[in-house]
């Protein structure tokens, strides 16, 4: 058993989306009372900290609809069926940033929101940027300014809020970790 296991004992489906499903577990607790649970499933993701030769940060800013704004992130996706985690990096480094890589490392894999979604982020270095010949499409809802940016100008838009995403506030303070 895990240690504070929570049992399903029946699970409603709310909503099946393009990206995400929503349903309503019924649960047993530890202590044997029971709780509802509003759960969101999501096939995964990857992140990519892309460095250029000059040692700079590639990052694009978009609109976020759930936030009202656009804010800047790293590069980053929805796994496909089946692709795996380290394709899924190459790619969207590919479409969002016009960017090929010579070398991509694993870095992490961590929960975005826990409490209420399963959806995970893999996170990856990639290094020895290239410019593709021909850059992939994005996709049709997708809009992003591409740009490089220093350690220092990746805490000014921390400090901003201009970076206000986990994945991108976790990247930066890798980077400066390596410092």
């Amino acid at each position: 058993m895990k240690k504070f296991e929570e049992k399903t004992v029946m699970s409603q489906p709310i909503f099946q989306g393009r990206v995400i499903s929503l349903k309503v577990d019924d649960v047993q607790l530890p202590n044997g009372a029971t709780a509802k649970r509003e759960i969101v499933n999501h096939p995964g993701a990857v992140a990519v900290i892309a460095f250029t030769a000059e040692g700079k940060l590639v990052v694009v800013e978009q609109y976020r609809k759930a936030l009202e704004r656009s804010i800047v992130e790293i590069p980053a996706g929805k796994l496909e069926p089946e692709e795996q985690p380290a394709a899924t990096a190459r790619r969207e480094l590919e479409e969002e940033t016009g960017y090929a890589c010579k070398e991509l490392t694993y870095l992490q894999t961590f929960a975005t929101s826990p409490g209420f979604a399963d959806e995970v982020i893999h996170l990856f270095i990639a290094r020895g940027l290239t410019p593709v010949q021909e850059k992939a499409a994005l996709d049709d809802d997708e809009f992003v300014e591409l740009m490089e940016i220093t350690l220092q100008e990746a805490e000014a838009m921390m400090a901003s809020g201009a970076i206000y995403d986990a994945k991108t506030a976790y990247a930066v303070m890798w980077w400066k970790n390596q410092k």
